[in-house]
């Protein structure tokens, strides 16, 4: 079992207990300690913070980007500090939601969802892939993917890079239900891929706020998948959650954490839980938050 405790404010402490299954037999895992790691930083300039992802490249390195305004990922500390800003040239923001890292021919690589779709109208999605920055600067999106949904324009905000690196989308659940889809093993720069659903869905209807998903990741290990919403954590067996099931390990409650507006969540393999969200408003910054287990 893993106690994690979150630490909004000086005054302001809250607990969520999060059991971790860490095998596929059932075996249960020892039980680490953990602490809460400063308190919630702002970040001023990310007022829409909505994808966050763990570096692959430099250690102690966050992505996260603004879901409107210029095609720019800004880099972070684990503290929340901007360290760098990247801009993608060739590329454009309609309605930037997610961010994944991990492998790819030119060997790590960043992958910028545009597939936010609030009305559930436009005719296609597009994902941005790049090599991941070392630092600030500029970089051409020269492999843009292009995809449609089998059954018809969905919101998403999740997008996820399994280990062996499959691209996959789980739809949002406010435009209609909560899916998995998944892209083609092999991408093909330009094309408009065809999505295929995995599994039946989650919610077959449009649901509540509070389990609307907003953001999900793949662990750095490769060996557990995160969702959430504005008020919830599922944790998932990643090979399990990828064919296709939604037996969650663990749901946990975090409307205490008092988030303006969660968004962003990225998992490290040493069980470093990041959470990011939005300021709540235009001028208020984003947020970050770090669990530190040991």
């Amino acid at each position: 079992m893993v106690l994690l405790a979150f630490v909004i404010r000086p005054h302001l402490v809250v607990s969520v207990v999060l059991a971790l299954v860490l095998s596929l037999t059932g075996s249960t895992a020892a039980q680490p300690q953990c602490r809460p790691s400063g308190s919630l930083a702002t970040l001023p300039g990310i007022s829409e913070a909505s994808g966050l992802a763990i570096s692959r490249r430099s250690a102690g390195r966050l992505w996260t980007h603004n879901d409107s305004g210029q095609p720019v990922i800004f880099a972070l500390d684990t503290k929340g500090a901007i360290v760098g800003q990247v801009r993608l040239t060739a590329a454009t923001v309609e309605d930037w939601e997610a961010l994944a890292v991990g492998a790819c021919p030119g060997g790590s690589c960043l992958y910028v969802g545009d597939m936010g779709d609030n009305n559930a109208r436009r005719r296609q999605i597009t994902v941005y892939r790049v090599p991941e920055p070392a630092g600030s600067g500029t970089v051409a999106a020269q492999d843009i993917f292009h995809a449609t949904y089998p059954d018809g324009a969905h919101d998403a905000e999740a997008l996820l890079l399994s280990p062996d690196g499959t691209l996959f989308i789980v739809t949002k659940g406010e435009t209609g239900g909560v899916s998995l889809y998944r892209f083609p093993r092999e991408l093909r720069a330009g094309h408009t891929h065809r999505l295929e659903r995995v599994g039946q869905p989650r919610d077959s209807r449009r649901v509540g706020a509070a389990d609307r998903v907003t953001d999900g990741s793949v662990s750095v290990d490769g060996k557990w998948v995160a969702l959430r919403s504005k008020t919830k954590v599922w944790l998932y067996s990643a090979p399990e959650f990828f064919a296709g099931s939604w037996k969650a390990a663990r749901e946990i409650n975090v409307a205490s954490l008092a988030e303006p507006q969660g968004e962003g969540i990225a998992m490290d393999a040493d069980g470093t839980v990041y959470l990011a969200g939005e300021g709540g408003g235009k001028s208020r910054p984003g947020t970050l938050a770090r669990l530190s287990c040991s």
